[in-house]
């Protein structure tokens, strides 16, 4: 059985921290080889709400795109993201990339446009996966944080994962949370 590379986006606004934990035991479930960027902390973009903790999470899966999807709706759920009653975001876990994929698929737009949107998408992805060309582009994830001008505030936060310490203690020396309302 041939395993895909993916690259996922995860975000939440609501308990970020435990949601996170959550989506990453339940994606350890879905992924093989499974590696994470440090984990960062922004204002929300497009809404107002709370502050939101993002990482990218790369692994290998046997299932087909669209069942991927489909199992990420489901942990979704599972995380009260389709909940009636919820405010804000609990949990949000997107295909950023498939393999190589570009296109329309079923309803998907690969890669994820919000790749060269969003920095709170885009530097973890350079931190993970530097080296990797974006399917769209042609350029690696590093070259394009390079380049990118995206005027948005994140800054990286102290985060364990099955007591693996994802974000370095001197990538948030380097980036000290700003002078902002959280």
């Amino acid at each position: 059985m041939s395993l895909t590379p993916v690259l996922l986006g995860l975000g939440s606004n609501i308990a970020r921290e435990s949601h996170l934990l959550a989506g990453l035991e339940a994606l350890s479930e879905v992924l093989s080889g499974m590696r994470c960027s440090p984990v960062f902390e922004s204002l929300a973009v497009g809404i107002r709400s709370d502050n939101f903790y993002n990482l990218v999470v790369h692994g290998f899966t046997a299932l087909p795109l669209l069942e991927l999807d489909r199992r990420l709706k489901f942990i979704e759920a599972d995380n009260g993201r389709y909940a009636p009653d919820r405010k804000g975001l609990p949990l949000d876990i997107d295909v950023l990339t498939y393999a190589d994929l570009a296109g329309q698929f079923d309803g998907l737009l690969l890669p994820r446009p919000e790749i060269l949107k969003n920095a709170f998408v885009l530097w973890p992805l350079a931190l993970l996966a530097p080296d990797t060309r974006h399917p769209g582009v042609g350029r690696t994830f590093a070259e394009l944080w390079a380049a990118a001008s995206i005027d948005q505030q994140l800054w990286p936060v102290p985060f364990q994962w099955r007591g693996l310490e994802l974000t370095p203690n001197a990538l948030t020396e380097a980036y000290p949370r700003p002078d902002c309302r959280a």
